[in-house]
């Protein structure tokens, strides 16, 4: 019993230590974020001779912030938006009907987690199509790319509720459309959190994305306005680290908030199918 205890406390112990090497990085710029020029450019982590709350004020008077805030907040919303229609519509329909055709649709969408995507292909289709630049096409790229593993997860929870409710619902009437959106639709938040998360961090962080197809300034998003920000601004760091930090901020509240959601959905319907 005691030797057992004693394992528990070592990878308690070990989890703990990987924790904090995971959040050096944080600290580090948190810290930064706060010091003068000098002190900024050493990359330490010791505290600040003098406190430079100004930094943050400086960003947004040097940044066009809220621009990228409000290219990336609309980006983001309507890809969780187009992503949990379409792949709750796709699981549904794999996952209930006994296809061979839908079979193969299920593992073209699990070979999609595995091939990388091209990129220079998609710009000569979105330049063909005539969208290239537009919101339209990088939510489009985004919803793309995030289906396979949302349809992956969908189909797994769509196995823990019975098809009974199915049937009892058509043989009262029930439309098929209607048996989607009053009935099955409500059963999947959970899993459907999960999905809104994993697609706002992907689509909120990425930089290669936009950087490739977004071509008007005026449609950044926030990760590029840091790329442009550290051009203009690389000789202090303290406005770099603040800009960062105001960025990775809503996020990382969003995501410790409702962590436990995501663990939910990640084993929800494993045990079942």
């Amino acid at each position: 019993m005691m030797q057992r205890s004693g394992r528990l406390i070592a990878l308690e112990v070990v989890a703990i230590l990987l924790a904090l090497v995971i959040l050096l990085p944080f600290i580090m710029i948190l810290i930064n974020s706060v010091k003068d020029i000098r002190e900024s450019a050493l990359f330490g982590f010791n505290l600040p001779g003098k406190w430079v709350f100004k930094n943050y004020a400086d960003v947004y008077d040097q940044a066009n912030i809220l621009r990228g805030f409000k290219n990336s907040v609309l980006i983001s919303g309507l890809v969780i938006v187009c992503v949990n229609l379409c792949a709750s519509m796709a699981a549904f329909v794999i996952q209930r009907r006994n296809s061979r055709f839908l079979q193969g649709v299920y593992y073209a969408f699990i070979m999609g987690l595995i091939v990388p995507v091209s990129i220079i292909p998609t710009i000569k289709l979105m330049g063909d199509l005539h969208i290239k630049g537009t919101y339209f096409s990088i939510i489009m790229y985004y919803t793309a790319v995030l289906l396979p593993f949302s349809v992956f997860l969908l189909v797994g929870f769509m196995k823990s509720i019975p098809r009974e409710l199915d049937e009892a619902a058509l043989l009262e009437g029930c439309g098929f459309f209607r048996l989607y959106f009053q009935i099955i639709l409500p059963l999947l938040v959970t899993i459907l959190v999960t999905v809104t998360i994993v697609v706002m961090v992907s689509v909120w962080n990425d930089f290669f994305g936009p950087f490739y197809l977004v071509t008007d300034s005026t449609k950044w998003t926030i990760v590029l306005q840091i790329y442009n920000f550290v051009s203009l601004y690389s000789t202090n760091w303290g406005i770099v680290f603040a800009f960062m930090v105001i960025v990775v901020a809503p996020v990382l509240i969003i995501y410790l908030l409702l962590q436990r959601f995501i663990i939910d959905g990640l084993t929800a319907g494993s045990l079942k199918g």
